[in-house]
């Protein structure tokens, strides 16, 4: 299947596996490379610059597909040093750049001069038309299904895809809530050029995390995630578990007088526990209501080989009744 996803980043299937903290190491993006969609490593993850290089390099031993790296700028105390994570990523020979967070328009032109394409997450339309403006080739539109951080606007994919295609010029993914064939028809016919998914990937054989994590993805249903620190307006999509409804009751009870540091044992430094030891109850993790649509744990080309057969026969179908 071509689209101008497949095309600009010169992959095989209009598949896009989303930069994850603790999930988007050098297995996950190979397999899912070697599948023939886009896998991405996830750079915040690595712990320095240096240790992002060697992950590049790493997965590269894995395949000779393109691979892309998620680098998500924080509005943090302590700044990553994103020039040198750049630099690790240009030296690297990546091809793609996911960016995430706030605007990437001050490494634009370095990963521009590189030859890097580049596809910036946004929740909102207007964030679209922003990175339209600032010279990103791509963007990838998230719903408010989304596993992670939706933004603050509660749009849901059969509003917000649409919208976009109204308004964009360049290309979009979908993201939030896609799982298989049907969301990729979907997807296409609301004007997406392909999709991103982020939890149905965290549910495969390769997906380098604890197997609690997967058998909890499975075990959910759609009524399973929850949204917490909306009161401090950074609202985040995570999977219930017993440190998620304790957050939630602290919100509650503090209200306008919540504060990040009331909930930082719930949110904070959990994700190594959690992702690599399998301690579900460690903390909060970003999950997508997508959960109630997974109930396997197959291989990436598995999983990428039914997708696209589904959406074939899906296809397929609707022609044959025009």
């Amino acid at each position: 299947m071509k689209t101008a996803i497949t095309e600009m980043f010169g992959i095989q299937h209009p598949i896009i596996q989303g930069g994850m903290h603790y999930v988007g190491f050098a297995e996950m993006a190979a397999a899912v490379s070697n599948a023939g969609g886009l896998g991405i490593i996830t750079a915040l993850t690595q712990k320095t610059p240096g240790d992002l290089a060697n992950e590049i390099a790493r997965c590269k031993d894995m395949t000779d597909k393109p691979i892309g790296v998620n680098v998500t700028f924080l509005p943090t105390v302590n700044t990553p040093d994103y020039p040198a994570i750049i630099k690790a990523i240009i030296d690297g020979g990546v091809t793609v750049v996911e960016t995430a967070g706030n605007n990437p328009v001050a490494v634009l032109p370095y990963l521009k001069d590189a030859g890097i394409k580049v596809i910036h997450k946004c929740t909102a339309v207007r964030h679209a038309l922003k990175a339209q403006s600032i010279g990103c080739d791509a963007v990838s539109v998230d719903g408010f299904e989304c596993g992670g951080h939706p933004g603050e606007d509660d749009v849901p994919n059969f509003i917000l895809l649409p919208r976009a295609a109204d308004e964009l010029e360049i290309p979009f993914v979908s993201s939030g809530g896609m799982a298989d064939g049907r969301s990729l028809v979907a997807s296409l016919a609301m004007g997406a050029a392909g999709m991103n998914m982020g939890t149905r990937f965290i549910a495969t054989k390769e997906a380098p995390v604890h197997d609690n994590v997967k058998a909890a993805i499975v075990a959910a249903s759609e009524l399973d995630t929850r949204l917490v620190m909306r009161p401090l307006r950074n609202t985040e999509r995570v999977m219930t578990n017993a440190a998620v409804e304790r957050l939630l009751e602290k919100e509650k009870a503090l209200g306008d007088d919540l504060k990040f540091e009331d909930i930082i044992e719930e949110v904070a430094g959990v994700y190594p526990k959690i992702m690599m030891h399998g301690e579900m109850d460690a903390g909060a993790w970003s999950c997508g209501m997508v959960a109630g649509l997974i109930n396997d744990i197959p291989t990436c080309q598995e999983l990428i080989d039914r997708i696209m057969a589904q959406a074939e026969d899906i296809i397929g179908r609707m022609n044959a009744m025009r």
